[in-house]
């Protein structure tokens, strides 16, 4: 059995954390190490880097810019930060979207998608792409998530004792209307103009519901013909399951995938037909973070695509 050597930037975070928990125990990957004392040293984590057959980088978007340069081009990289997602020269994690898994089979640098640009690109992008829905549409997001998307602060504030009572109900949040994941969002979509996006965390601890309504008069086919086309467009794909039209809950839980690395679409068109609702639910730790990069490393390393998958 042919192994490969995997290297984790960053795997005292919870991304880096969920990574290495999804590669344990697997005989093909040799997973290598760094002392705590070199953790953050530039020069030794590159040493290590440059050992490996692919890396996951676990880090801020800062030292993620900082530690590309000093690894060599042989090396395949898995950027789970926002620093390169729509650089040039890398390819978007996201293999579900068109031409997309033959992009990262290929390529030694990806970018990992983020949580909220995975809900609303995985119903957006397919849209846009078949003609349904034009560039220029003024998409609106709302997403909810656990609060472990904030990292371990965030993970620390919601369970220490004593909380602030604010803590206590959802929160909305990036409401400046710059959130780092717009610029991702407006290009792997292919639109004009990036959508109105409102971000929420919520008193649980993970998983993402995205959120995504339609006017009809504004869209080039009516509702059913779009969730037929949506699940068309993800037919065949193991990670994602498209509803049928209007087959929802009467409460539709953010949580519901959580712990798995799946997601589910829902489409739900109001009485009248001028509205369509579409909602993508999955784990933000999942299909929005490690469950996705390791989904892409097995592409990269031809392993089965879902293996060590939820």
């Amino acid at each position: 059995m042919k192994t490969y050597k995997i290297f984790v930037d960053g795997s005292a975070g919870t991304t880096g954390l969920r990574i290495l928990d999804r590669l344990s125990g697997r005989p093909e990957l040799d997973l290598l190490t760094i002392s705590e004392a070199d953790r953050k040293n530039l020069q030794a984590r590159a040493a290590v880097i440059a050992q490996s057959d692919l890396t996951f980088l676990c880090l801020p978007d800062a030292a993620s810019r900082e530690i590309v340069p000093l690894i060599p081009d042989h090396v395949r990289v898995l950027d789970t930060s926002t620093a390169h997602r729509t650089a040039p020269g890398w390819v978007y994690g996201l293999p579900e979207l068109a031409g997309q898994r033959e992009r990262i089979v290929e390529a030694n640098r990806v970018a990992v998608p983020g949580c909220h640009a995975t809900g609303f690109a995985v119903l957006a992008a397919p849209l846009v792409q078949m003609g349904l829905v034009a560039a220029d549409y003024p998409f609106s997001l709302t997403s909810l998530t656990g609060y472990s998307g904030g990292g371990k602060s965030m993970i620390a504030d919601y369970e220490a004792q004593g909380r602030d009572k604010a803590l206590d109900s959802p929160r909305s949040y990036g409401l400046a209307l710059h959130h780092k994941h717009l610029p991702e969002m407006q290009a792997v979509c292919g639109l004009t103009k990036p959508p109105v996006f409102v971000p929420v965390v919520a008193d649980y601890y993970c998983g993402m519901q995205s959120l995504l309504p339609l006017h009809m008069e504004l869209l080039k086919a009516p509702a059913e013909e779009i969730a037929r086309a949506l699940a068309g467009y993800y037919a065949g794909q193991s990670q994602i399951t498209v509803h049928p039209l209007g087959e929802v809950p009467g409460f539709l839980a953010a949580n519901q995938m959580a712990g798995t690395d799946r997601l589910e679409i829902y489409c739900s068109a109001s009485p009248d037909g001028s509205q369509l609702l579409l909602a993508a639910v999955f784990d933000n730790l999942g299909k929005g973070a490690s469950g996705a990069a390791v989904q892409c490393m097995n592409l990269m390393l031809g392993l089965p695509e879902t293996a060590g998958l939820e």
